[in-house]
């Protein structure tokens, strides 16, 4: 009997091939010519030529890239801490709330609102944004002079004072529904009797919220805190769209770096450079994340 279903078992092996293949084909080879490339000179015409580190020996001396990694700081407290930490109380609102009193179709109804941005194309949303934040004819600035805040006007997008945290306001509304979709289905499982037992004992809702549902919910939480932080590192599309890196490189960071270098500059070894640094890091820090998350578990 357990050597028949260990052949069957087998036979599902092939439908994992295409998965592989794609995967390969997709990820794992061009990871490796993209390594590869990042040890040589080549303006991606003609013969690559073999210069060993030179790349990264200059790459760790360009002030640019630790610029581009400061702002990376920033945009990860705006993409991945402040959307997880209000996410998290929205989704307690709509579940404890919301639910009970106007019921379930209206608490859809708000995390739908709030997902929507995620699945807009970025190119729209970008450029919607651009011309909310436009200097002369954006929503934002003609909002503050018709209520006689005409004085708090800026040109959110072209200033290097404001452009980054404009940006960063942009990727909080954008990133705010994920954390609320992925805490409302782990509110699902989570044993109403608990709320229950703790308000017959007198605890009121921030300290159920605290004491429960961040406890109960803890895997929806790495998961949200590695997907968030990782979009933040590899960010491109909102950045390309909103201020295309600048002005004057206040809101460069290394992906747009990388291609800059690869596709503007026609230096494909240093972009490379740029882009393995950044997989490694993003590597590290999601090992990081799952071991935190595997000894929490274990201790609980």
């Amino acid at each position: 009997m357990s050597s028949r279903q260990g052949g069957r078992n087998a036979g599902y092996g092939l439908y994992l091939i295409p998965g592989v293949l794609a995967s390969l084909a997709v990820i794992v080879v061009p990871l490796i010519m993209t390594v590869g490339v990042s040890f040589t000179k080549w303006n991606g015409i003609g013969e690559a030529k073999w210069i060993g580190v030179d790349n990264y020996t200059r790459l760790f001396a360009d002030d640019l890239f630790w610029a581009s990694f400061g702002h990376i700081l920033l945009l990860i407290v705006a993409m991945a801490i402040i959307p997880t930490f209000f996410g998290l109380v929205m989704a307690a609102v709509l579940f404890d709330y919301v639910a009970k009193v106007l019921g379930e179709r209206w608490a859809k109804l708000f995390r739908s609102g709030f997902y929507l941005p995620q699945v807009l194309p970025v190119a729209v949303t970008g450029i919607i944004w651009v011309w909310i934040l436009h200097p002369s004819f954006g929503a934002l600035n003609r909002i503050l002079d018709t209520v006689g805040l005409g004085s708090l006007s800026r040109d959110w997008l072209g200033n290097p004072d404001y452009a980054l945290f404009s940006v960063m306001g942009v990727m909080i509304w954008f990133q705010f529904g994920y954390p609320i979709v992925m805490f409302m289905s782990g509110l699902q499982r989570v044993d109403p009797e608990l709320y229950e037992a703790a308000a017959l004992d007198g605890a009121g809702w921030w300290s159920r919220f605290r004491h429960i549902t961040v406890r109960m919910i803890r895997p929806e939480l790495y998961v949200v805190l590695v997907t968030t932080t990782i979009a933040a590192l590899k960010i491109f599309g909102q950045v390309f769209v909103l201020t295309g890196g600048g002005p004057s490189n206040a809101t460069l960071v290394p992906s747009y770096f990388a291609y800059k270098n690869f596709f503007e500059k026609a230096q494909v070894g240093y972009g490379s450079a740029i882009s393995t640094v950044l997989t490694v890091m993003i590597v590290i820090l999601a090992i990081v994340f799952l071991r935190l998350q595997n000894r929490q578990e274990s201790r609980s």
